[in-house]
């Protein structure tokens, strides 16, 4: 069990604290309700712990079997829908897994990522395409 601590701050915007550790980190309601943007809005913290979860559930598995998984990285895309609720509808995560090539390591990471606890608990009404990246990313050619 983990203990966060949240308070509201006004004018939307909200500090947390986790509690063990003591590191803080701050929301604000984004512009397209009602917000600054000024920082994270919490859907950009779900689509956040998704990404991390996604990543961290990897490099659990890649340790266990000696891969090397330094360099990897991870783009989410959050989409917002409205219909029946305002809700996140689709997170589309892109995973770049530069080192590693074997069929039977992609294999495990792909199954790691597909069961991470933050993919595993979100509803099933939000999509979650995945795409992967394998092996060194390609030079892009210099115009001449």
């Amino acid at each position: 069990m983990v203990q966060i601590e949240v308070r509201y701050e006004g004018g939307l915007h909200c500090s947390a604290v986790h509690v063990p550790s003591g590191a803080t980190l701050a929301t604000d309601a984004p512009v397209d309700n009602h917000g600054r943007g000024e920082s994270f809005s919490p859907t950009d913290l779900l689509a956040t712990s998704f990404a991390t979860c996604v990543l961290s559930s990897m490099g659990i598995v890649a340790a266990r079997h000696e891969w090397d998984m330094s360099g990897a990285s991870a783009t989410v895309v959050k989409s917002m829908v409205a219909d029946p609720a305002r809700r996140v509808g689709k997170l589309t995560l892109t995973v770049r897994v530069p080192r590693v090539t074997d069929a039977r390591a992609k294999a495990a990471l792909e199954r790691a990522a597909a069961t991470c606890p933050v993919h595993e608990s979100l509803s099933s009404s939000v999509e979650r395409p995945v795409v992967f990246e394998w092996g060194p990313a390609p030079v892009a050619e210099r115009p001449s």
